[in-house]
């Protein structure tokens, strides 16, 4: 079996994001398969993973071509999906597409979640080639749970027949939160949680405006742990994920694998494998996704999430761990280069 090296370095800045929820996923999906994990250099590992877009990442990835380590790195930001995020993220996006270039030509192999992003990708003209693998999703920890959804609903205090809508994310523009806002205000007799956290000075003013004025049906309890968030999953009537772009969306895998009602934007990243009215919902407008949410909380829509379940079931952590080996099998052995000095005294033998 293979010694995987997945780089713990900047993975702390991003834990509670779905980057770090990915790591996590690769360590457990490895660990399902038998796979040594590791996150230091010595014993030296037989591939790395590469997660964030920092610079201590950029400088792993050049020490792992020194030290003849295979580098896989994961493709999960895109310039497209830097943009409507953060304070000034538009004026930066043009650089950070650049950054990215730059870090991603240092892989032999660029893994990112979707055809989708995959496409995008290769579109920058990277010189690895660019494969699409989910991130996948622990469908043991996240499933339907009858006693779960209970405790959600009286841990907020939902009243019996109260229908309750989530979503979960920074407070972004690109992850709908406006839209979000709007829909609750459109549905004020059922009650809105959007769930995550954002630190306020890297929230646009618009958005701190927008959460200030949201309706009294619509609250932000902040960030939640795992547990409780799939709680939350098991206790909504609906999971609304407004997303204008996403690489694929780990917490549409968690609330498809709870078996929680799912209305997502119509974009590009689901076509294929998520489809509207088999396994999710889909609405292009506001007004299309306060119509089929409305459909869905009064139960006039068939009930689709038993496929959606499948769905989750089929990028588990075991599928994508068995994924993982078989590009490890497939990746060129690379041999550690020595420096000219040691290359200079070979050379005199």
């Amino acid at each position: 079996m293979f010694r995987v090296h997945i780089y713990s370095g900047s993975l702390t800045l991003v834990g509670k994001s779905g980057v770090g929820q990915a790591a996590n996923h690769q360590h457990k999906a490895l660990e399902c398969t038998g796979a040594a994990v590791v996150s230091d250099w010595q014993p030296r590992a037989d591939v790395i993973h590469i997660n964030t877009v920092l610079p201590c990442s950029f400088w792993a990835a050049r020490r792992a071509k020194r030290e003849g380590i295979p580098v896989i790195w994961y493709g999960h930001s895109t310039e497209a999906d830097f943009r409507h995020s953060f304070v000034g993220s538009d004026l930066l996006a043009p650089l950070f597409k650049r950054w990215l270039c730059l870090c991603y030509n240092q892989a032999d192999l660029i893994l990112t979640p979707t055809p989708y992003a995959a496409g995008i990708l290769r579109s920058y003209g990277l010189r690895p080639p660019v494969q699409p693998l989910s991130n996948g999703v622990d469908t043991d920890f996240f499933a339907p749970d009858p006693a779960r959804r209970a405790a959600f609903r009286a841990a907020y205090g939902l009243a019996d027949g109260e229908k309750a809508v989530i979503s979960v994310g920074h407070f972004m523009e690109r992850k709908g939160i406006l839209d979000f806002i709007e829909l609750a205000r459109s549905l004020h007799q059922v009650r809105f949680f959007w769930f995550g956290h954002t630190d306020p000075a890297l929230v646009p003013r618009e958005i701190r405006q927008a959460m200030a004025a949201a309706p009294a049906n619509l609250e932000f309890p902040g960030f939640l742990s795992q547990s409780e968030l799939r709680d939350a999953y098991c206790g909504a009537d609906a999971f609304l994920f407004c997303s204008h772009e996403e690489t694929e969306g780990i917490v549409v895998l968690e609330a498809l694998a709870c078996g929680t009602p799912t209305l997502l934007r119509d974009i590009p990243v689901y076509d294929g494998w998520l489809i509207d009215g088999i396994n999710v919902y889909k609405g292009r407008t506001n007004a299309d996704l306060q119509t089929k949410l409305t459909g869905l909380l009064e139960g006039t829509l068939p009930d689709v999430t038993a496929a959606g379940r499948q769905v989750a079931e089929a990028r588990s952590l075991p599928n994508i761990g068995r994924a993982l080996q078989k590009i490890y099998a497939a990746l060129p052995a690379r041999q550690k280069r020595l420096h000219p000095a040691l290359r200079l005294r070979r050379s005199a033998v």
